[in-house]
Formats: structure tokens, sequence, C-alpha cells
């Protein structure tokens, strides 16, 4: 009877202690007065600014880009065979956000929109071009998924300017058997700090959401289901039966005394 009481008593410190590790998984949690769910932008409030890590390339016609219109059209010498090549290159954005452009060394652009460096660059540029053209992209945009596992979270790349919720969700191969569709978190970094917007993919009124535009750096959480029983047994199970084999081995010894 003895043993009895102190393995139950074991049993329940133990369990006690276990249970804290119980969904420590879980991520980004929230009270309600820290999400935003009504009058969520579709379409981003700003458009993206240039951050220290970002990648960007760009190319520059002279005379506003009429050798473009020109290819494009067939005019030219040889245009038929004539293909618009440039080689791409990338340009770091530094941690001070400059970056070092071909004949004008360092140029500050952190913060800038891609319209606004574009901009910047062809009012530089224009001394010692003719009416430069000059057209800049990000080509390491990404956003970050958590589809409900944490196992299955992927970076992905944004290809295209409009790449929707809906989109970046499937290309992470949707949301997994442990995701909760109606918590799904998107945390976007803006100049007050990280907004975070809560949506509710689990009704149809939820897709008019579905179509919101993500942008680079966003982060995308699918809140998974707390499975409270299983995991509290995977972290018991194994406690459980390191004591009762002690209180085996000890009950055993002390009958043969």
């Amino acid at each position: 009877m003895k043993f009895l009481k102190s393995f139950v008593i074991s049993v329940m410190f133990l369990s006690l202690v276990a249970s804290c590790n119980v969904n420590s998984h879980v991520m980004f949690k929230t009270s309600d007065a820290e999400v935003i769910t009504d009058n969520i932008p579709i379409a981003p409030d700003d458009a993206y600014r240039l951050a220290p890590d970002d990648k960007i390339s760009f190319s520059l016609y002279v005379e506003d880009g009429k050798k473009v219109i020109d290819m494009s059209a067939g005019i030219g010498a040889n245009a038929g065979s004539q293909q618009l090549n440039s080689v791409a290159l990338q340009y770091l954005v530094r941690q001070d956000g400059t970056v070092e452009i071909p004949m004008l060394g360092l140029v500050q652009v952190g913060g800038m929109s891609i319209i606004e460096v574009q901009e910047k660059l062809k009012k530089l540029y224009s001394a010692n071009y003719i009416d430069p053209f000059i057209q800049v992209q990000v080509i390491n945009r990404r956003v970050i998924v958590f589809p409900g596992t944490g196992g299955d979270a992927k970076v992905i790349s944004i290809v295209n300017d409009n790449t929707t919720l809906m989109e970046a969700l499937a290309l992470a191969g949707g949301i997994t058997e442990r995701g909760k569709a109606n918590v799904v978190k998107v945390m976007r970094q803006t100049t007050a700090g990280r907004k975070i917007y809560q949506i509710d993919l689990s009704t149809l009124e939820g897709l008019k959401y579905a179509d919101m535009i993500v942008q680079s750096n966003d982060y995308i959480y699918v809140e998974p289901t707390k499975q409270l029983s299983r995991e509290f047994l995977k972290e018991v199970t194994p406690i459980v039966s390191l004591i009762s084999s002690a209180l085996l081995v000890f009950s055993v010894f002390t009958t043969v005394k």
C-alpha cells in the first residue's frame, strides 16, 4: 500500500511538471486587443520599402527606353533576330540602407519604394546619360508560411507583385490537418511596427480576405489545433514507465529482504 501511494504521488508530481511542455510549440500567442480582425486591407496600405539585405537588380536604357520600343516593334537592323538582354547583376542593400551602384557609388535607398528608387537613379544617371529609363526589381522577396505544423514551414519566394494570401498558402502545400483555418495570422512590418491581421478562412465570409495581397517579409501563421490529451500522454508515458519500473525493482529487493 505504501508503494502504491508513493507511486501515485510521484506520477501526479511528474505529470504536473510534464504538463508545462504540452503545446509548447504553439507560437505567436496573442490577445484580442493585439490582432486586427475587421477592415483588413486587401491591398497593402503602402508600397513595399527597401530594407537591409534586400537584393535588387536594375536595367538602364537611354532616350526614355526608345531602344526597348524599337526592338519590340522590330525596328532597326537585324531587329528580327535581336533580343533585349541585360546582365542580371545583383546589388545588396547594406545594413545602413545604402547600395553600391555602378558609376554612382553608394546610394541611399533604405526605406524607399521601388518607384522612389527608380526616380532617384534616373536623376543621378541624368548627369551621364540622355533621358535615362530605369527599371528596378527586388529579386529576393519572400514570405514565411507556417501552415499549421512546425515541420511544414516554408519560405515562399514572391515572383508576382499581386501574390495573394491564398496563393502563398497553396505554394506552402495548403493548411495542414492540424491547422486551424479560422485562425490565420498575417504579421506585417510597417513603420509603426508589426501589425497582426487575423483572418477566418473556415467560412465563405472569409473568402474576401483570401485575395489579400502579401508583401515581402510577411509572416503567415496558421495556428495549430491544441491536442492536449495526445501530447500529455506523450510527455507522461515515459515518466510513468520509468517510475513503475523503479518501484517494481525496489519492491522486489524489499520482498527479498
